[in-house]
């Protein structure tokens, strides 16, 4: 790599409902990294390689409400700090401190500190629906009903299994279909070994049809999209225990009903809800 080359930075304001297709463009399009700032406005930020032109920005225009902001060049030297700008450290639910890994400011006392990496994969805490399973999470605790076992499907870094084992959860299991979770679940146990050990819940990359899938559960966690927990429904009823729960999101507010029906048709029961800006996350138990 040449470093008198610049990088190219695009900042783009996004709906929450186009978050996901416009990561997978970009992504398609040569962007390296991209990442959403946890805090208001909440912009999106992708990076391309030194020399890059970037992707035709007409290319938006199949994304309602995507406005490319600016674009920046900087020079390697710039690279990590930029990197790093608009994800700092921030509290989740009544027990969680999330914080970056190069933080290396004071932590609250009466919170769990749990480092991530952003850009790692989907789970850093910084999206609605992360923070709102955790949050969930605490409320399964404080009812006594947060025990094992429990599935975490599509679970990114395994963010929502280490908050159920710092709950007090055991025998968790998680799992990503994408290739790329198996590395970044590894990286994210370790950066975390000082809270739950080395291996406080186990993962693979895979699917549910894969064999380390040993029913029945007494608790799910499915942080993914609606359309895909449609699809999952008629295998996830079959492996929860009945009077056992499933944590649901990645759903949009607006189709906060839609995914009440459809966890009815297949015997979940809601117990409590959740919302956060255009997200929501449901609580139901297996009747």
């Amino acid at each position: 790599m040449n470093p008198t080359v610049p990088h190219l930075r695009w900042r783009l304001s996004v709906p929450d409902s186009m978050e996901d297709a416009l990561g997978d463009w970009l992504q398609e399009h040569g962007a390296t990294a991209t990442y959403r700032e946890a805090d208001p406005p909440r912009c999106m930020w992708a990076y391309f390689e030194p020399g890059s032109e970037g992707p035709d920005p007409t290319g938006l225009i199949a994304f309602p409400g995507v406005v490319l902001e600016s674009t920046e060049r900087f020079g390697d030297e710039d690279w990590i700090a930029k990197s790093r700008e608009g994800f700092g450290s921030f509290k989740v639910g009544s027990r969680f401190f999330i914080m970056p890994l190069w933080d290396q400011g004071s932590i609250p006392l009466d919170r769990f500190a749990i480092t991530v990496n952003p850009g790692l994969a989907f789970g850093t805490g910084g999206h609605e629906t992360t923070r709102l399973c955790m949050e969930l999470l605490e409320h399964l605790a404080k009812e006594g009903r947060l025990h094992g076992p429990i599935l975490d499907i599509g679970a990114g870094t395994g963010i929502l299994s280490l908050t159920a084992y710092l709950l007090g959860a055991r025998n968790i299991t998680a799992f990503d279909i994408d290739p790329d979770c198996g590395p970044a679940m590894a990286e994210f146990t370790t950066m975390n070994e000082g809270l739950g050990g080395p291996t406080p819940f186990d993962y693979f990359v895979g699917d549910l049809s894969d064999g380390k899938i040993r029913p029945p559960y007494h608790g799910l966690l499915a942080n993914i999209l609606l359309l895909t927990i449609q699809d999952l429904l008629p295998r996830m009823a079959g492996i929860t225990e009945h009077g056992g729960w499933l944590i649901a999101s990645g759903i949009l507010a607006e189709c906060q009903d839609e995914a009440l029906v459809s966890l009815a048709a297949y015997g979940f029961k809601p117990l409590k809800m959740l919302t956060e800006g255009a997200w929501v996350a449901i609580l139901a138990e297996r009747m």
